[in-house]
């Protein structure tokens, strides 16, 4: 099982199409589950990492093998990445990402991350980036079942 916490909501129409397409695909694979936790809005920084961070705390269990997005993570290619969750769910049954907030995720939620990943030094918009990870789940799924995808 796939699943994804992220701060925010989508609300654009195109982003939100093109998550339900890739939710779909990935039903082919594996279930998904996306749990969307409020934004804190405008409210000082720290203290916004700290309720998003503790909201996300409250959807992880013990049995998830926990990634967080992170400017700060590694970096892999779209082979390596692939190569990367089929050895995790070789181990673990449950994968969870989770894409911080605007601010970020505190440092206790990091601590607790089996694998820190990093898509690029440049800063997404955290809509489009649920975007760009699901597609390379997707991809990841293709490669490890030895399916033909666009390179």
């Amino acid at each position: 099982m796939i699943k994804l916490i992220t701060v925010g909501s989508i609300k654009e129409k195109y982003l939100q199409e093109a998550i339900k397409e890739y939710s779909k695909r990935l039903q082919k694979y594996t279930n998904l589950e996306i749990i969307e936790i409020k934004d804190e809005g405008l409210v000082e920084p720290q203290k916004a990492i700290e309720l998003e961070s503790s909201k996300i705390e409250k959807h992880l269990n013990n049995r998830d093998y926990i990634i967080t997005l992170e400017i700060e993570g590694k970096e892999y290619t779209s082979l390596e990445f692939a190569e990367k969750i089929n050895n995790i769910l070789i181990e673990n049954s449950n994968i969870t990402f989770i894409i911080g907030g605007s601010y970020g995720l505190s440092k206790s939620l990091k601590e607790k991350a089996n694998m820190h990943l990093s898509f690029s030094k440049m800063t997404f918009p955290h809509q489009l980036f649920r975007v760009i990870l699901l597609e390379q789940i997707y991809r990841a799924y293709k490669i490890n079942n030895n399916e033909s995808y666009h390179k």
